[in-house]
């Protein structure tokens, strides 16, 4: 057994073995060049957007006077408000969704809704920065502008839905849905969709204390 004396002298070196074990394992973490160490996060989502092949659009701004979300004080809850079917070039997808009566196909309104649902991603990744923090796509509420004989809207509804499900996977893509026909929607848009989401509470970096050795 050390003696009180040995474990006086030991400690100074015992000090120094844990201090170089820590600044190793900060120079192993920190960026080439950055002088900062690298996020202990990995971003799943975002690479399984990039295998896929999608390309996220701007994030879109509100149409008139409101907010593109709304996030209620002290909730982990996102609602966002009805996003169009904006495509890549700013132009949108409109017209009315009935081709037995001349209008646009289940598959052109199919397209729509996912350009809505690529619209929806973009703002979620905007407001929280990293798409991981999304813990549940909740609902999923969409409105097809229709012909009055038009009866499919769950299937134009699909394109959304699908998006969810190939870039969050189950269960985090699987929602709860509504899918609504009407007679018109603003600027003639094919389909608009609101969605609400449940989301993780950023995570902060810990912050190395202070030593002195």
């Amino acid at each position: 057994m050390l003696t009180a004396n040995a474990n006086v002298l030991l400690r100074p070196i015992l000090s120094r073995a844990t201090a170089v074990s820590r600044i190793s394992s900060c120079i192993m973490c920190a960026g080439s060049g950055s002088g900062k160490l690298e996020s202990r996060r990995s971003i799943h989502i975002e690479k399984r957007i990039e295998g896929l092949g999608i390309e996220l659009p701007t994030a879109p701004m509100p149409k008139a006077n409101y907010n593109i979300v709304c996030i209620p004080p002290g909730e982990n809850v996102m609602y966002l408000s009805g996003h169009l079917p904006v495509k890549a070039d700013g132009t949108l997808i409109a017209g009315a969704i009935g081709p037995d009566t001349g209008g646009l196909t289940v598959k052109d309104g199919y397209d729509a809704a996912r350009t809505c649902g690529l619209n929806l991603i973009a703002t979620l990744k905007k407001q929280l920065g990293d798409l991981d923090r999304v813990e549940q796509v909740v609902k999923v509420f969409g409105i097809v502008n229709s012909h009055v004989d038009f009866k499919h809207q769950h299937l134009v509804m699909d394109g959304c839905s699908d998006l969810m499900m190939e870039v969050f996977d189950k269960p985090i893509g699987y929602h709860a849905r509504s899918a609504i026909g009407t007679n018109t929607l603003p600027l003639d848009v094919s389909v608009e969709i609101e969605m609400i989401v449940k989301f993780k509470p950023e995570v902060e970096e810990e912050e190395e204390e202070d030593e002195e050795y």
